[in-house]
């Protein structure tokens, strides 16, 4: 696990040249075809050499829920070990890490019908979602920002579909992950260290050519912005400046704070995780050494 910009699949790669693991990539946007520069995906060459699984494999115009990865990751897991090597989850999706170890409420699928309905109110009052919520869940409102309209949305569909609260439901869970599971953590020399490679990745992006990226998914004429492949960081933003409701600089600008912002909600995230190694380092030499101290520990012969 670890914060964007920590150089998790640069680690993965290199550690796969010496132990026997296989990679199962846990990002909600490495998900989708066509959004290579954007999502920082591994280039051509690398995942050639070394494959990740559950990368690439979904179409932007299609959503692929929670409940879905944790299917899918389960069996990629179950497929590796029947080969005798290890799975390694590599990626910065805390809410997958989170329904893989710890399980996930039985809750309805998405429809798409009470979603245009919710999000016409929107347009008249911005708080809308939040508001409905805070009457039929309040304790579900309470942990959710008022302006996390994916999150408020999904919480309010669920109550729409099934007549139950999000709350509610969250206490009939399906199973934990029956596995043994060492868990690790990229952490950056410091703030500071961590913004500059952001800026640093940003740039890149649109060296690489990420607004044709971005053009080449306007124009297909069956995407639009309220899509998740379409809400990525980046994404959401070329695609406003392509409406031309932003200007180039602000638009960069936005790109930048709004990655800025997701280091932070993954790090808010590790600070309360459980049972986790912290490794401090960009260098995959060293991560490798701090890794195989940690084995010894657990007796592993790897």
């Amino acid at each position: 696990m670890g914060l964007t910009g920590c150089g998790k699949s640069k680690i993965a790669i290199y550690l796969r040249k010496y132990l026997p693991i296989e990679i199962i990539s846990v990002d909600s946007a490495l998900i989708y075809r066509d959004m290579d520069i954007g999502t920082d995906k591994p280039n051509h060459l690398d995942l050639q050499m070394h494959p990740h699984r559950l990368l690439n494999i979904k179409d932007p115009a299609e959503v692929y829920s929670v409940a879905e990865f944790r299917k899918d990751a389960y069996q990629e897991i179950e497929n590796i070990l029947g080969l005798g090597r290890i799975p390694l989850l590599v990626g910065g999706t805390m809410l997958y890490y989170h329904v893989l170890l710890y399980g996930l409420s039985n809750l309805p699928p998405a429809n798409f019908e009470i979603r245009k309905y919710l999000l016409n109110k929107v347009k008249y009052n911005q708080y809308f979602l939040y508001e409905q919520l805070n009457i039929i869940d309040p304790i579900s409102a309470n942990n959710i920002h008022k302006n996390d309209y994916q999150r408020l949305l999904r919480a309010l569909e669920i109550f729409y579909i099934s007549g139950k609260t999000l709350t509610s439901l969250k206490n009939n869970r399906l199973n934990k992950l029956p596995y043994n599971i060492i868990q690790f953590s990229i952490l950056p020399k410091s703030k500071e260290w961590l913004y500059k490679k952001i800026e640093i990745r940003v740039k890149k992006m649109f060296v690489l050519g990420f607004q044709k990226e971005v053009e080449s998914l306007f124009f297909r004429g069956d995407l639009n912005k309220e899509l998740p492949s379409i809400r990525c960081i980046g994404y959401r933003q070329m695609w406003e400046y392509l409406e031309h409701k932003t200007n180039y600089e602000e638009m960069f600008s936005k790109i930048v704070f709004s990655t800025r912002k997701l280091a932070k909600n993954q790090l808010t995230w590790l600070k309360k995780w459980k049972n986790i190694y912290f490794l401090i380092s960009s260098q995959p030499d060293i991560i490798l050494k701090q890794m195989l101290k940690i084995f010894k520990k657990y007796k592993l012969d790897i």
